[in-house]
C-alpha cells in the first residue's frame, strides 16, 4: 500500500515538473513582458542588457509607454511586471485580489523630476511659488515670471498626458485641477528635450535619469541640448534659501523638492523570470546601475575593500 502511495506521489510530482519544464520559465530563464514608463527607458535598457548577459536563457521584452497605460496593461494581464513611480492604489490591489493575485511592489529607486530649459534661456532659478503660478495658469508669459524677460509666452511641455511626470507635478501643484493651456504633451522624454532645444521659451518636464549619466551616449547627447532649472523651496530643511538642481546629492538629502519613489511591480507567479528580474533590480548589480544613472538607489550599493598591512 505504501509503495503504491509513493508511486502515485511520484507521478504527480513528475507531471508537475513536466508542466513546469514545458514553459521553460524560472527565475533566470524564459520570457518576461514588462511595461515601463518612458521616463525609465534608458535605465531599464541598461538593466536588461546586464541581466541577459548573465542569464543567457532569459529574454525580457519591455514596452515603453506612459505610466497610465502601464498600469492598465498590468490590470489587463498583458504584462507580468511594471516599472512606475507609484505603488498600486487600494482599488487596484482589490482588483488583483478579486482575481486571486497578490502583486508585489519593490521600491528600487528615488527619482527626480527635472525641469529643463533651452541653453539660451538665462533664467535657470525659480521658486516653488513661481512654479505654482505657472502650473495654475496664473503666469502665462516669461515677463510675468521674471521681470524684464523677453522670451514671450510660456510653453510647458510634458512627455505624455498619462506619464508619471505629468501625474507627479499635477499632484504637487494642482491636485484638484487641470493644467492650463500653456501646458501640452508630446510622446516621450526625448521629444521633450528636442522641443526645448528648439524653443527658447519652453520649459520641459523629464526624468533626471535622461540628463545625468555621463557614460551613457544618449544621456550625454541630451545634456548638450538643455540645462536644468534650480528650485528654491521654503520647506527645504537643509537650506530654504538655497536653489537646488535635480542632482543626485540633492535628491538623496531631500533638499530637491520634486522627488518620487520608483517601484518594480510583479504580478506573475513566484519562481518565474519576473521574480528573478525584480530581485536583480533590487540587488547589488541593479542598484549600482540605478546609482550610475543619477537616481538614488533604494539600497545603497556596497563596495567591499580589502585592507592589507
Amino acid at each position: 500500500m505504501l509503495n503504491k502511495l509513493l508511486i502515485v506521489l511520484l507521478v504527480i510530482v513528475a507531471a508537475g515538473c513536466k508542466n513546469y519544464d514545458r514553459s521553460g520559465d524560472s527565475t533566470s530563464s524564459g520570457q518576461l513582458k514588462i511595461g515601463v514608463d518612458d521616463s525609465y527607458s534608458l535605465m531599464i535598457d541598461s538593466q536588461i542588457f546586464v541581466y541577459e548577459q548573465v542569464y543567457k536563457k532569459a529574454k525580457i521584452n519591455p514596452t515603453y509607454m506612459p505610466e497610465g497605460d502601464v498600469i492598465q496593461a498590468l490590470l489587463d494581464d498583458s504584462i507580468q511586471a511594471a516599472i512606475i513611480s507609484r505603488p498600486l492604489s487600494e482599488q487596484e490591489m482589490e482588483f488583483f485580489k478579486s482575481k486571486q493575485k497578490i502583486p508585489e511592489s519593490t521600491k528600487i529607486a528615488v527619482d527626480g523630476v527635472a525641469l529643463v530649459v533651452n541653453p539660451n534661456n538665462p533664467d535657470t532659478i525659480l521658486t516653488m511659488e513661481q512654479l505654482t503660478e505657472i502650473f495654475k495658469g496664473i503666469d502665462t508669459t516669461w515677463n510675468q515670471v521674471i521681470e524684464g524677460s523677453k522670451l514671450g509666452s510660456l510653453r510647458v511641455v510634458f512627455d505624455n498626458n498619462k506619464s508619471c511626470n505629468e501625474r507627479t507635478l499635477r499632484e504637487k501643484f494642482i491636485p484638484n485641477g487641470q493644467f492650463p493651456s500653456t501646458c501640452f504633451a508630446v510622446h516621450s522624454n526625448e521629444e521633450v528635450i528636442n522641443y526645448v532645444s528648439q524653443n527658447p521659451n519652453a520649459i520641459g518636464i523629464i526624468s533626471v535619469s535622461w540628463i545625468s549619466d555621463r557614460d551613457e551616449p544618449k544621456s550625454v547627447e541630451m545634456m548638450k541640448k538643455v540645462k536644468a532649472i534650480r528650485i528654491i523651496d521654503p520647506s527645504n530643511k537643509v537650506d530654504p534659501q538655497m536653489a537646488r538642481g535635480p542632482f543626485q546629492a540633492y535628491i538623496y538629502d531631500e533638499s530637491y523638492p520634486l522627488r518620487r519613489d520608483v517601484y518594480a511591480i510583479r504580478t506573475g507567479l513566484r519562481g518565474t523570470l519576473g521574480t528573478g528580474f525584480v530581485s536583480h533590480l533590487a540587488g547589488e548589480k541593479g542598484q549600482l546601475i540605478i546609482h550610475k544613472m543619477g537616481m538614488v538607489a533604494a539600497h545603497s550599493p556596497v563596495r567591499t575593500i580589502r585592507i592589507t598591512e
